[in-house]
């Protein structure tokens, strides 16, 4: 095997030697097992081969390297944005909203999922299973494949970029010890000697009546997510009003 060869090409079985002992399907699920409990960095060919009662020079029958194991956990990963019970609704808003929702899930319950997804390319089956259901949903709206491609980028950034603010956060109260709250209590005298000053009417708003309307994060990112997906609504109105008034003239 060579590393310049896609990883998806090569056929699991290869045609001489012995048969496999497993598949790549279970070394994708031993790393996921690995880094959920103990983070990425836990991964290594010796520690996957030891998870899976292989010999470490038997795991390069199936990758060429970790990488590939990486590519193989995000692919993995990516499969659970797509239930196999649930298919999304035919309504275009409602189904990027599901799979919306479903990607912050998975995201949250494999926290390494969002860095790790956003540093390398999505190849994988999953991956393009992914893609033709969001664009799938949005064909038949008149959208060229870039604006498709754009609509459901557009989401899936506010997907990643709000999850990842909340990995953040999780992973600055693991290693504190201490909640937001009780950060944020560290620096009340800065933040009070700041809006002493007059000049920060907002930060004073802010700490007198934040946390009024959104209290969790899910409300949070449902509101934004709303919105998103209300504009996007909105543009497709005005694009389909525009045609009908220039089709009229």
């Amino acid at each position: 095997m060579t590393g310049h060869e896609n990883l998806w090409m090569r056929p699991e079985r290869p045609a001489r030697g012995p048969r496999p002992s497993f598949s790549r399907a279970a070394l994708a699920d031993a790393a996921i097992r690995i880094a959920d409990a103990e983070g990425l960095e836990a991964i290594s060919m010796r520690r996957l081969a030891a998870d899976l009662g292989a010999g470490t020079m038997s795991l390069y029958r199936y990758v060429t390297s970790k990488d590939e194991v990486l590519d193989l956990m995000v692919d993995a990963a990516v499969r659970e944005y797509l239930p196999e019970d649930q298919q999304p609704p035919d309504d275009w808003v409602e189904g990027l909203r599901l799979l919306a929702w479903q990607a912050r899930r998975t995201m949250l319950r494999h926290v390494w999922l969002a860095p790790l997804a956003a540093a390398r390319p999505q190849v994988g089956p999953n991956s393009a299973r992914l893609t033709e259901t969001a664009l799938g949903l949005l064909d038949g709206l008149g959208l060229s494949i870039d604006e498709m491609l754009t609509f459901v980028g557009a989401v899936f950034a506010y997907v990643n970029g709000y999850t990842q603010g909340e990995l953040v956060e999780i992973e600055a109260t693991r290693r504190s010890g201490m909640t937001l709250a009780q950060r944020l209590a560290q620096h009340i005298s800065y933040i009070q000697s700041l809006i002493a000053t007059g000049e920060f009417p907002m930060l004073e708003r802010m700490t007198k009546e934040a946390g009024r309307h959104f209290m969790s994060s899910d409300d949070r990112f449902a509101y934004g997510l709303d919105r998103l997906l209300d504009g996007l609504a909105a543009s497709l109105r005005k694009r389909s009003g525009a045609e009908g008034t220039a089709g009229s003239q």
